[in-house]
């Protein structure tokens, strides 16, 4: 399966109408063809069974970097997946590379989920994420934050994932003063979630940032508080 034969297997899909119509959603300057999610996971799940993990990861590839909108749903989409066999960090770092070129949340997310279950296999891949923190690509900070998001999660976490925890919490407090709509959304997103879990670690990140988060950032963040 090349890219093109897979992109050409997509366009047989699309809606009329629909790829002006995502393109005015989106508002990312990029080709659309106008194929709806469930279409993409069809065709995904179709390409995962036909080939070998090499074989993904270089369509994955090759979809990505053709930057067609739906092309890179169906490159993060060939890389979710909790356990790839073997995960010898290939999956990761096409991933990783990625980042740099998001540009869009859509597309952006895909990607994160993809990523968030090559950081939960191997969590030392952590300390490559804390690097985009400091990137000056909005996109990559937020990444930082979306991509941790399973670590919000846990009722009862080990030493090690309140390790990371405490850390992604580290993050969220440098980028408080951060005024980017997606960065304050981003922090809130992960406050929100963690509330559910552990309401306290919430309370305490609110008591000492809160006020430096935009209102509505601070808002989200308690929304979930019990």
């Amino acid at each position: 399966m090349t890219p093109d034969a897979a992109i050409a297997e997509l366009r047989t899909q699309a809606v009329p109408g629909k790829a002006d119509e995502m393109a005015r959603y989106h508002k990312v300057d990029r080709p659309y063809l106008g194929v709806a999610n469930p279409v993409i996971d069809a065709a995904v799940k179709g390409w995962r069974a036909a080939l070998s993990l090499d074989e993904r990861i270089t369509l994955a590839a090759g979809l990505w970097d053709s930057n067609i909108h739906e092309a890179r749903i169906a490159a993060a989409k060939l890389l979710t997946q909790a356990r790839l066999r073997p995960d010898d960090s290939a999956a990761w770092d096409l991933i990783a590379s990625w980042v740099p070129t998001f540009d869009a949340w859509a597309v952006a997310d895909h990607a994160a989920i993809a990523g968030q279950k090559r950081l939960v296999w191997d969590p030392s891949r952590i300390d490559t994420v804390e690097g985009w923190t400091r990137s000056d690509h909005m996109w990559s900070r937020r990444a930082a934050l979306v991509m941790t998001l399973p670590w919000t999660k846990q009722n009862h976490p080990k030493p090690q994932d309140l390790a990371i925890r405490n850390r992604v919490l580290g993050w969220a407090a440098a980028y408080a003063d951060d005024p980017d709509w997606f960065i304050q959304k981003a922090i809130a997103w992960w406050l929100r979630e963690l509330s559910k879990h552990d309401a306290e670690a919430v309370r305490t990140f609110l008591a000492t940032h809160g006020d430096r988060l935009k209102p509505f950032a601070a808002r989200e963040a308690a929304r979930k508080l019990p």
